[in-house]
């Protein structure tokens, strides 16, 4: 019965350490959470005249500095003057020299969004036409690298402290007040606060090299360290630690005063302890909700106090589920789980997962937006697969209640048997004092004194060790006999798989909450820009604005032309015509032309279809070479008014 019933929580401890290093292995650079979703100039485009400044357009405010974008010439010189100003909310705008020369300009940024998550991107446009660049429009590291893996591990570690003191002592105060006095689980909840205090610190350090450079030696800059302490995220990690001094107390005081209280005393004191606990914990899980996904986006006001309920939940679930996990394990003989405190449990669990399911579906909504971006987005796939570990978890716990339901509570059992040998063994110890009375001679006593002190002092000696094993063969037997209960054993077993999977869900979690919301990178994808910082040189669609004016009565407008991908093969054309205040108008006919005067190729024409008002297309246009090509769209405004403009644009 032994072998079978050996503890196996270290295989949750390895468990939690095989999720940790697959975060630090597998971590690259985090999604981005704010989009880029417009610039000017476009992506791709080539306009006549340099532009005196670059402005771009994110789905959400982020915070810069002045070295946040840059603008690089073909040789890779910065032409941009000053840092970036904000000119409209979420559009920030940083100008240029003047007189810059024809060519091809890349313009890098690397800004941190309101979520905490830094974001990074590069893209291309040309002056009077494209040339050849040495400046690789790949995007800068952000988040990734050695200190982007350490810092996605202290986050699964501080989610973890959270939990395990959270719902350590709730599970404490609800469900086992004896339990303050077990040695097992006081280690196990003041582990929580440390791991939580460590992984805060070290976030903490972190972050300035985070969201930079990613270099090991930035951790160490006090300078750096003074700016993060300036952010959203840097204040709400400084009174992360505030909280947990104010953790501290309380867990100075359930595992000090409290215990050492009667029942009667300690059903007073409980009430306060919960009260109190509460508002640490609500604090503690604020510091994320005021600094993450649930302060930005649609209906923050409503969401940050949503995940504060979430965050409680979920660790009041887990944390309580840990805590039972080592008190079943490594509880001492003497103090086993009684029955109703596992039953305690089961209803404070269930009362969780109600909030976790109404909470988490609230979250779904708001992050996601609609149903296509539970397949289309990794926020999406990856919300999936919680959703179904939270549904495995909710099964195993479901047998965990039936376990429970017919667990024999064998604490009286233990106590009575204790007893009972402890009298046999007083009755055992006097008959053998009343034998030896009448067998004591006056030889024995003369021989006594001289070394009764010495005797004495080995027999006293001899007696504490005897007790001592007694104890230890005692203890022994009343676990074999607590862990006799078949019900008790099924119960270890199924509180360990939850706890198993515990582990792996809280490492789903932390992945989810670094990854971008399907909501922003839908609406991301519909403004015509990547929500993921492009990371190869842009060879995307290219766009050309080409004004035009026939001479005739409302003959002005601007003609744009969009090619994708703009590589040789098959590409798809778009072409939109508007009028002087940018409204999309119709003319009776636009016509395109694609010439390669290097090689003599063309022109190649297009007669593209109406769709809609000012807008037609035309699928499978081939372009056979690579190089630089001209583009020429002729339009008529009326009977005998029409003009032909071009521009060049770099295929391939």
């Amino acid at each position: 019965m032994t072998q079978t019933t050996a503890p196996r929580v270290r295989t949750l401890v390895l468990l939690l350490l095989a999720a940790a290093c697959a975060l630090l292995a597998g971590a690259g650079p985090a999604s981005a959470h704010a989009a880029l979703t417009g610039s000017d100039p476009r992506q791709g485009a080539v306009v006549d005249r340099a532009p005196a400044q670059v402005s771009l357009t994110f789905s959400e405010s982020v915070s810069m500095d002045d070295d946040s974008v840059r603008v690089l010439d073909p040789r890779g010189k910065r032409v941009d003057d000053g840092g970036p100003t904000g000119t409209g909310g979420t559009t920030y705008a940083v100008k240029l020299h003047a007189g810059l020369p024809d060519g091809t300009y890349t313009v890098t940024y690397q800004v941190v969004s309101a979520d905490s998550h830094p974001v990074a991107g590069a893209y291309t446009f040309s002056v009077g036409a494209p040339s050849e660049t040495s400046v690789s429009a790949t995007a800068q590291a952000a988040g990734g690298g050695f200190i982007g893996g350490l810092y996605g591990v202290g986050r699964y570690v501080s989610y973890a402290g959270f939990a395990v003191l959270v719902g350590g002592a709730a599970f404490v105060l609800a469900c086992w007040p004896r339990g303050s006095g077990v040695r097992v689980v006081q280690r196990f909840v003041v582990s929580g606060w440390l791991a939580l205090t460590a992984a805060t610190l070290l976030l903490l350090l972190l972050r300035g090299s985070y969201t930079g450079s990613g270099k090991v030696a930035d951790v160490f800059d006090l300078g750096l360290l003074g700016e993060v302490l300036q952010t959203k995220t840097g204040a709400a990690l400084v009174s992360r630690l505030l909280l947990l001094a104010a953790a501290a107390l309380f867990v100075a005081v359930l595992f000090g005063a409290y215990d050492k209280r009667e029942d009667e005393e300690r059903r007073d004191l409980t009430f306060g302890l919960a009260v109190g606990g509460t508002v640490v914990a609500a604090g503690l899980a604020a510091t994320w909700a005021m600094s993450e996904h649930a302060s930005v986006g649609l209906q923050a006001g409503l969401a940050m106090p949503v995940d504060v309920v979430h965050l409680i939940a979920v660790a009041t679930w887990f944390g309580g589920l840990a805590a039972l996990l080592v008190a079943l394990y490594r509880g001492p003989a003497d103090t086993p789980v009684p029955t109703n405190a596992v039953r305690r449990f089961s209803a404070v669990a269930f009362g969780s997962v109600v909030a976790l399911v109404v909470t988490g579906t609230y979250q779904s909504w708001r992050q996601l937006g609609s149903w296509t971006a539970f397949t289309d987005t990794r926020y999406g796939q990856l919300l999936l697969a919680k959703i179904a570990l939270v549904a495995v978890l909710v099964g195993i716990a479901y047998f965990s209640r039936r376990w429970t339901a017919r667990l024999a509570d064998t604490a009286a059992v233990v106590v009575r048997q204790r007893g009972k040998a402890r009298g046999e063994r007083e009755k055992a110890g006097a008959k053998a004092s009343g034998g030896s009375k009448g067998s004591v001679t006056a030889k024995d006593t003369g021989a006594s004194k001289g070394s009764g002190n010495a005797k004495g002092s080995g027999s006293s000696q001899r007696a504490a060790q005897l007790a001592r094993q007694r104890a230890a063969v005692d203890a022994a037997r009343q676990k074999r006999q607590r862990d006799a209960d078949p019900h008790r054993f099924a119960l270890r077993r199924s509180v360990l798989a939850e706890a198993g999977v515990a582990v792996v869900l809280l490492a789903v979690t932390t992945v989810l909450t670094q990854t971008e919301p399907g909501r922003t990178q839908e609406e991301a994808t519909a403004a015509g820009a990547s929500s993921t910082a492009p990371s190869t040189p842009s060879t995307g669609a290219v766009t050309l604005d080409m004004p035009f004016d026939t001479g005739g009565q409302d003959g002005k407008g601007l003609v744009r032309v969009e090619l994708d991908p703009a590589r040789v093969g098959a590409n798809d054309l778009h072409l939109y015509v508007e009028g002087p205040d940018g409204t999309a108008v119709d003319v009776p006919e636009v016509k395109v032309a694609l010439t390669q005067e290097a090689k003599d190729i063309g022109p190649l024409p297009v007669a593209p279809d109406h769709i809609t008002t000012g807008h037609w297309s035309a699928s499978g246009v081939q372009i056979p070479v690579a190089g630089d090509w001209e583009v020429a769209v002729t339009v008529r405004t009326s009977d005998i008014d029409q003009v032909t403009v071009s521009k060049n644009a770099q295929i391939g």
